[in-house]
C-alpha cells in the first residue's frame, strides 16, 4: 500500500468514525458525555486536516514525477 493509498484510508476511518460520533452526540443528554463526544469530534478533524494536508502536499511532487 503507498503512501497516498494508507492517508486515504485513514481519512476514511476517521470520518467514519466522526460520523458515528457524530450520532452519539444527538443522543447525548449529560454535559460530561457531550464533552467527552465533542473531544473526540475535535481530535478526530484534528487528524483528518493532518491527513488531508499530507496528500496535498504529496500531489505536486506526483504531477512532475
Amino acid at each position: 500500500m503507498t503512501t497516498r493509498e494508507a492517508a486515504l484510508v485513514g481519512l476514511r476511518d476517521t470520518l467514519e468514525h466522526l460520523a458515528d460520533v457524530q450520532q452519539q452526540l444527538e443522543w447525548a443528554g449529560e454535559a460530561a458525555t457531550t464533552a467527552l463526544l465533542t473531544e473526540a469530534m475535535l481530535r478526530d478533524l484534528e487528524r483528518c486536516r493532518r491527513l488531508v494536508e499530507a496528500l496535498r502536499r504529496r500531489e505536486p511532487a506526483r504531477a512532475t514525477a
